[in-house]
């Protein structure tokens, strides 16, 4: 799935890294535990979390994962597009609670971690 649908699908707002919504992510993560995430295979992977902090950038950071998704309308903090942009990382968001958003993007396609 193009990181495009995911914004499609979603109705999301493009925060950080508009320049790689045309690559793909095959598989998402839904936690807002980011030592979760740093036990996972990233490639190719889209973190969908609810956790809008600097902790949330220095993980995907530390796992290699390039795209995450903060659901519930949560805001980016000047600090944390600052750091994205540094790491070349797409971040998006949208209105849609975690259940919501993972179920709609399960419905398009995406598949699941594990």
């Amino acid at each position: 799935m193009k990181i495009r649908e995911i914004v499609d699908t979603l109705d999301a707002e493009v925060v950080c890294g508009e320049s790689h919504i045309d690559e793909f992510v095959t598989r998402g993560f839904a936690s807002d535990l980011m030592s979760d995430v740093l036990t996972l295979d990233t490639d190719e992977m889209v973190l969908i979390t609810g956790l809008a902090n600097m902790q949330t950038i220095r993980t995907v950071e530390m796992a290699d994962v390039k795209c995450i998704l903060f659901v519930r309308n949560k805001q980016v903090t000047p600090q944390m597009l600052e750091l994205a942009q540094e790491e070349d990382l797409v971040l998006i968001r949208c209105k849609y609670s975690m259940f919501n958003a993972v179920g709609k993007l399960y419905t398009a396609g995406l598949s699941p971690v594990y």
